[in-house]
């Protein structure tokens, strides 16, 4: 038995928690952060990194079969999946491997092993109790199920989706939010046959409403099945396959069944609410600085209520060491919190939807302006459609910016500032933005904005 004291503890060494410790250690805290399985968490092992590998051969496979649009001719044999584990599995290890000696290089002392909440700032270890001044509560998140659905055997979550050593021919995905859509738009590209299963009315539900309709007609146009609004009853499985049954009496038939109903947090029989620090339908509770009930406790990441990616919680385990060292950072509200879902063609977002700007402002203070891809030059040339839509109060700032087209993830940084500084279009109309880009699709959709569009009419 031993005993180790740091002025911050952290439990767990995902995204928020890795994040937590690099920052304390840069302000000269001592630092020890336990983690159960593999420094950097879901996202680098099971979650972000491998899925988007999968995703970026999934966007060669569909290259290689359509590039004869570009006047190259190739031939695709099929998929190696093999090959691809090994290509995504490469990615992850050479990302590990930098993250350990990072982690190492500034003194975090790591603690692999399950850990529990004994104390006030306490938490045990095998036969060892680690100790800090302060302890940050940063232990994830897991693959939900439905009530009555057992997981096992063909009926399989993300994780064992990852590790799959064969491309099935025909799936059903239960869940038309964000990992229901990647993985169906992988196996799609890899050449199955895919159902998405979703009970609210559109895909993607938590967009805007032009966006999920847009993503519909394109996973349609792709081949890509769904059934929207229809609620999952019940499956069955067999050596061969599921059959899995709706509550309206329809049925899917599929070789496996990958069910992507959200993931929840992570904080069963760690001794939390037993130490003081209150949950509620298991995520911890914690004030806007994400300090909890418990003295000198905090809480980040996949077990505070709000959305559930890496990036927030690695913005926030930055905020905490910042918090700690009495900084005072700014909180970023989660509606500013860009979002990117990497399915083909991607979902890229910050800010309020109409819908919601209307609700908070009113409807005669809010107006919005769509630009289409078709119009954009560099979309053209990598033949992608979609649009992008700006949301701005009336004689006020843009609140929101959505869109829907190949790569747009990557003009969420500047839609980020822009909603974040609470800019006007007027602001932003002056300023240039490069030729042939995508990203001149929001300058033309800000130009339009502030009263002056030159390719809308």
């Amino acid at each position: 038995m031993a005993e180790q004291t740091f002025d911050i503890v952290i439990l767990g060494g995902g995204s928020g928690g890795y994040a937590t410790a690099l920052r304390a250690s840069e302000l000269g805290f001592t630092v020890g952060m336990i983690e159960k399985d593999k420094v950097g968490g879901t996202c680098l092992h099971r979650g972000c990194i491998p899925t988007k590998a999968l995703l970026h051969a999934a966007e060669v496979a569909d290259y290689s079969r359509e590039s004869s649009h570009f006047g190259v001719n190739t031939t695709f044999n099929g998929v190696d999946i093999t090959a691809v584990t090994a290509y995504r599995e490469g990615i992850v290890a050479k990302k590990y491997k930098g993250l350990q000696s990072l982690v190492k290089a500034r003194g975090v002392t790591t603690i692999i092993g399950d850990g529990k909440v004994t104390g006030p700032t306490s938490v045990k270890v095998g036969e060892d109790t680690i100790t800090g001044k302060h302890l940050v509560l940063a232990t994830g998140s897991y693959s939900r199920s439905l009530p009555g659905l057992e997981l096992g055997g063909r009926v399989i979550t993300s994780e064992q989706a990852l590790t799959l050593d064969f491309i099935p021919k025909k799936v059903a995905v239960l869940g038309g939010g964000v990992i229901g859509v990647e993985f169906a738009s992988v196996w799609k590209s890899f050449g199955a046959d895919v159902t998405i299963i979703e009970g609210l009315a559109h895909l993607v539900p938590n967009e805007e409403e032009v966006i999920s309709k847009a993503l519909e007609r394109a996973f349609r146009k792709r081949g890509i099945g769904y059934k929207l609004g229809i609620r999952f009853q019940s499956v069955t499985q067999d050596d061969h396959g599921v059959v899995v049954t709706l509550e309206n009496g329809e049925t899917v038939e599929a070789e496996l069944l990958l069910v992507a109903v959200g993931r929840g947090p992570a904080t069963a029989n760690l001794g939390f609410e037993e130490n003081g620090i209150s949950v509620d339908r298991g995520f911890v509770v914690t004030n806007e600085r994400l300090a909890t009930s418990a003295p000198n406790t905090y809480a980040i990441g996949d077990i505070v209520f709000g959305l559930q990616l890496a990036h927030r919680s690695f913005q926030q385990g930055i905020f905490v060491a910042e918090e700690i060292a009495g900084l005072n950072p700014v909180v970023i509200d989660d509606v500013n919190i860009p979002k990117i879902t990497y399915c083909e063609p991607e979902i890229a977002s910050v800010g309020l939807t109409e819908a919601k700007a209307v609700e908070k402002f009113g409807a005669d203070k809010v107006s919005s302006y769509d630009y289409s891809l078709a119009g954009n030059a560099k979309s053209e040339i990598i033949n992608t459609s979609g649009s992008i839509k700006v949301v701005r109060v009336k004689d006020g700032p843009i609140v929101g910016v959505h869109g829907i087209g190949s790569r747009v993830g990557e003009l969420i940084g500047e839609a980020q500032l822009v909603v974040n500084w609470e800019a006007y279009p007027e602001d932003i109309a002056p300023l240039i933005h490069a030729h042939p880009t995508q990203n001149e699709a929001l300058g033309e959709a800000f130009l339009a904005l502030a009263g002056k569009p030159l390719h809308a009419l």
